[in-house]
């Protein structure tokens, strides 16, 4: 995406990127540095500590699922407060605007997990042939595809946050790529695992990953959602409760990556250039779904507040699921599970930058809400 300049500002008003940084709370705004410090901390737990990250690692629901008891549990704490935000009833007023919605879904359908397969195959399989061995880079392959194939559900509200998104649309689009995430991420990650990687995947774990780490917290979430809008109300959720629930989503993403580096302390330690490997491809993937989500909506005359947030989903990753899944599919000391969080590591920075551009090209786009 090019620059253009920005629609001008009434006199004395300071330009809209400036605000939106300083309202981006602490623990987002600083989350790649947080994960950078739970990988070192993770890393320093494996090796000093070598036995307790042993118990740890062999906690699981049942033999050989490759379902880590203390990681699932970190998930749920992770995703049940965000889908406390999905209002699956928004979905009724998607027809009155839908060319911004079928954008996103386009871009995160039938674009964003296949780019991501070629990408990651270029890359691993042939650039980074001189540095990565040919099973590491399978793991690697299949990693980048299950990051691309979970598109973003809580950091969404973030970006759209930042960009000045139209939030009932934000939340209309995350509520039903949720719901297709249920039907399309199990099959789009085994078919192109198996066709890029040549690796198995056993689309049972697949399934139970589905429901452990989609089905359940999205039905929990959306229980819960409704039982406290009859006792609470709206304002006292959305205004009280989930913000006082936002240190808790962080924390056990914190606790996630420390237990996934602790897991992987040996290998990473030989595996430092990998990680920057790694973020290459990632990274290209980021910026190319999100310039063409931006340029669809552009050429659609989608407007500015819906056209943002929506080239922002259609780059942003749900990588607490594609941390799950990796480990399910592929333990917790896979390249698979590495890739998946280098991803995290990659998102918030690259993510800021994209809506740094958003801001500054809001001019490109039509002001009003036309209805088609």
């Amino acid at each position: 995406m090019t620059s253009a300049p920005a629609v001008p500002a009434a006199p004395g008003t300071p330009p809209a990127a400036a605000p939106a940084l300083r309202r981006l709370g602490v623990g987002a705004r600083y989350l790649s540095v947080w994960v950078a410090l739970a990988m070192a901390g993770g890393v320093a737990l494996g090796k000093v500590f070598p036995g307790v990250t042993g118990l740890l690692r062999d906690m699981e629901f049942g033999r050989s699922s490759e379902v880590n008891v203390p990681i699932a549990v970190l998930i749920w704490l992770m995703i049940v407060p965000m889908m406390m935000k999905v209002d699956l009833g928004a979905i009724r007023s998607v027809g009155r605007r839908p060319r911004g919605l079928l954008v996103t879904l386009f871009v995160n359908w039938m674009v964003k997990p296949f780019s991501m397969a070629l990408l990651a195959w270029l890359f691993f399989k042939h650039l980074f042939a001189a540095w990565i061995g040919p099973a590491l880079a399978d793991q690697y392959v299949a990693g980048a595809i299950i990051l691309a194939a979970a598109p973003c559900t809580a950091m969404v509200f973030v970006w759209s946050y930042l960009t000045e998104g139209d939030p009932a649309y934000t939340l209309v689009q995350v509520s039903l790529n949720d719901l297709i995430m249920l039907v399309l991420f199990a099959p789009i990650v085994r078919l192109l695992v198996s066709g890029a990687a040549h690796l198995a995947v056993p689309f049972s774990v697949l399934l139970w990953s589905v429901a452990l780490f989609i089905a359940i917290p999205l039905g929990a979430g959306t229980a819960l959602r409704a039982a406290l809008l009859r006792w609470r109300g709206a304002s006292w959720l959305e205004e009280r409760l989930l913000p006082r629930l936002a240190p808790v989503t962080l924390g056990a993403l914190i606790l996630t990556v420390v237990l996934i580096f602790s897991f992987q302390a040996d290998n990473i330690t030989s595996r430092l250039l990998d990680v920057v490997l790694i973020a290459i491809p990632i990274t290209l993937q980021v910026y190319f779904n999100s310039s063409l989500a931006y340029a669809l909506m552009r050429w659609l005359r989608v407007p500015y507040a819906v056209a943002a947030p929506g080239a922002l989903i259609g780059a942003s990753n749900f990588f607490e699921l594609a941390v799950a899944t990796a480990i399910a599919l592929f333990g917790p000391e896979s390249g698979a599970a590495l890739a998946t969080v280098v991803g995290v590591l990659v998102e918030v920075p690259v993510m800021l930058s994209v809506c740094g551009v958003c801001n500054r090209t809001r001019g490109w786009f039509p002001a009003a809400q036309p209805a088609g």
